[in-house]
């Protein structure tokens, strides 16, 4: 190579190292290169060889006879620069898109600096057999089976309705707005009196007053143990004082259903013991079929959430409701993302009755055939270090999570056939990331695009100037 062409061919690759991309344009080797169209070919080898001896073992004499090219050494030192300065442009402004990481890449993310204790796992038949056990979530039978029907407990903000019976003679309740009973024994008639009190809140204080009884705590007691007070107190004052308590409305002992039902609602809780499908169809019923209806109970500081067709089918999950409980009937409540090649890139929601890696493939429209690598599929989770398999040198004590998990990317090989089977085991999870990677030869027609779209008008420009 002459010195002025060496001077070039310096000058070039130092403009591309200034610009962090000499990294992009090595990455195409010279049997790539081959498969270029033979104008691009002879472009390609000039910018390696401006001039003289050979390129490929072919001596450039022949490229330049077989192609009927006459051009002098300078313009090929300004069209090879043209064409570097190119790469350098398109590599250097994203025009030459990746779309996100290369399965190269990904296979070296437990390398990374950035987020430490990455562990790349491919999904073998252990793998899918370990992640199907692990899918046990919590039951409404198990965490929420203990409650008792709500008894006649009296609660600030409940209303009681008080009868006092009294034996005849009266003496405190016979007066106007009472109502009398005759009954006739021993051929003597008697008459006993009852009267029934207005309607009494209780306050914030959780007592009420009763007239010739003063105020009476009524609060966390039953209508049981407040009928006997008042008789106590009223003993030696009314004639064989008899008192009836009954709670008119139970403003306290309510649960809450909303979501997807026909009619939000509050609905009352009774001695009977209403069950969670009462209270879903006291509000009408859900909005969406069962099947893909999640059902979830807030007790407390508990929330549980179940399939709602897991509750149909199994008694036990149809539990008991406690006051305060807040039943959410949810469609659909879990998603999973997916990027790269795939059939689209969205969010996909799924029911929590769950789906497998096989049904995730199904809604996200497969692969792209003329885009997608087989090889490169992966999901990308944050497991519970206890879920990881030792076995497979998973790095169970590096977590980078504030609540522990650790960061898992599962390697799929979609060539396999095996793997369609244990696709149909693996269960995505909430929060999953899918992410085809792109193949190898999508990367190699971007650059062979630019490199077209730049010494193509370069060609014909000559081609009309001369």
């Amino acid at each position: 190579m002459q010195p002025d062409a060496e001077d070039d061919r310096r000058l070039a690759f130092a403009a591309l190292r200034s610009n962090g991309t000499v990294q992009c344009v090595r990455r195409y080797s010279t049997t790539k290169l081959l498969d270029l169209t033979p104008a691009l070919v002879f472009m390609t080898a000039a910018a390696h060889h401006y001039q003289g001896v050979s390129w490929l073992g072919l001596p450039t004499s022949r490229w330049l006879a077989g192609y009927n090219i006459r051009m002098t050494i300078m313009k090929l030192r300004v069209l090879a620069l043209a064409i570097l300065a190119s790469i350098t442009t398109a590599c250097g402004s994203g025009l030459i898109s990746h779309g996100g990481p290369s399965e190269r890449a990904i296979n070296k993310a437990p390398q990374s600096e950035a987020l430490g204790g990455i562990n790349v796992i491919d999904l073998d038949r252990g793998i899918a057999t370990q992640m199907a056990s692990l899918r046990k979530d919590f039951t409404f039978a198990d965490t929420m089976g203990g409650a008792r029907p709500v008894g006649s407990v009296v609660r600030p903000g409940d209303v009681l309705e008080v009868s006092i019976w009294e034996a005849p003679p009266a003496a405190l309740f016979g007066g106007a707005g009472t109502s009398s009973v005759m009954t006739r024994a021993a051929g003597i008639p008697d008459v006993s009196t009852t009267s029934t009190l207005p309607e009494l809140l209780v306050g914030l204080s959780g007592r009420v007053f009763i007239p010739f009884a003063g105020e009476i705590s009524v609060s966390g007691r039953s209508t049981r143990q407040i009928e006997a007070e008042i008789t106590s107190r009223l003993s030696g004052k009314a004639h064989l004082p008899q008192v009836i308590v009954r709670i008119a409305r139970n403003a306290t002992a309510n649960v809450t259903v909303v979501g997807e039902v026909s009619n939000s609602t509050r609905m009352a809780l009774t001695p009977k013991g209403e069950r969670l499908l009462d209270a879903l169809a006291q509000a009408g019923g859900t909005s969406q079929p069962p099947s893909k209806m999640t059902v979830q109970i807030t007790r407390g500081d508990r929330v549980v959430a179940m399939p709602l067709e897991s509750v149909i089918r199994d008694p036990h999950q149809n539990v008991i409701l406690e006051t305060g409980d807040v039943v959410t009937a949810i469609y659909q409540p879990y998603t999973f993302v997916v990027l790269g090649a795939a059939g689209r890139n969205d969010e996909v929601k799924f029911e929590s009755n769950g789906v497998s890696l096989a049904q995730a493939f199904g809604r996200i429209g497969g692969l792209q055939g003329d885009r997608a690598n087989a090889k490169g599929l992966f999901i990308f989770r944050w497991e519970q270090p206890a879920n990881l398999p030792v076995a497979n040198g998973v790095s169970s004590v590096a977590t980078a999570a504030q609540d522990g998990r650790v960061p898992v990317i599962y390697r799929v090989n979609m060539m396999d056939p095996a793997t369609y089977f244990l696709a149909q085991q693996f269960p995505m999870r909430n929060g999953d990331i899918v992410y085809v990677a792109n193949a190898p030869i999508t990367e190699f027609q971007q650059f062979v695009n630019v490199i077209a779209s730049t010494v193509l008008p370069l060609v014909a420009v000559k081609n009309s100037v001369n």
